[in-house]
Formats: structure tokens, C-alpha cells, sequence
């Protein structure tokens, strides 16, 4: 008789055990943050990109004033176009037949 024989664990199942087992926590300590983090994100004020592009938007403008790429008047011209949505036209709308 053979004592021991298929007693034990093969060292690939005890391998397999431990990768199991630290998959299973590090994906539960990650749902954990997503879920905490998602929670405690804060939203802002503004519909998304909308106002935020538009602040955007003039800030560049603003920039290029100061760095003297445009004048004083395309600078007004532009930034009225900024504030009134509806003057705005499409680049090479204008252009067509």
C-alpha cells in the first residue's frame, strides 16, 4: 500500500489558487474606489461643454488679441459673434452657389 499517494495539492492548483484569490480582491478593492470616487465626483453647474466652450473660446481670443495675432476690430467682430449664437455662420457657408 502506498501511503501519501494522491494526498496533496499539485503546485499548479495551489498556483491557480492564489492568482484566483488576488484577482477576486484587487477587482473588489477596484469597484470599491470606482464606486466611492463615482460618488464624490462633482458635477458642474453648467450643461456639459456648453457655457464651458464658449469660456473657452474667449479666453483664445483674448490670447490672440494680446499675442497681436488680430486687431482691435476683428477682435470686437469675433467676440460679438461669440455672444450672439445665431450670427454665426459655418466655415465656407457662405461661399456656396
Amino acid at each position: 500500500m502506498m501511503v501519501g499517494y494522491g494526498v496533496g495539492w499539485p503546485f499548479w492548483e495551489v498556483g491557480l489558487m492564489w492568482v484566483g484569490m488576488i484577482a477576486f480582491w484587487g477587482l473588489l478593492i477596484w469597484a470599491v474606489y470606482a464606486l466611492i470616487t463615482g460618488a464624490t465626483r462633482r458635477r458642474g453647474p453648467e450643461a456639459p461643454g456648453e457655457e464651458h466652450r464658449g469660456d473657452d473660446a474667449r479666453r483664445i481670443l483674448d490670447q490672440r488679441l494680446a499675442r497681436g495675432e488680430i486687431d482691435t476690430d476683428d477682435y470686437r467682430r469675433l467676440r460679438d459673434a461669440l455672444a450672439d449664437p445665431s450670427r454665426q455662420s459655418h466655415s465656407g457657408a457662405g461661399n456656396r452657389p
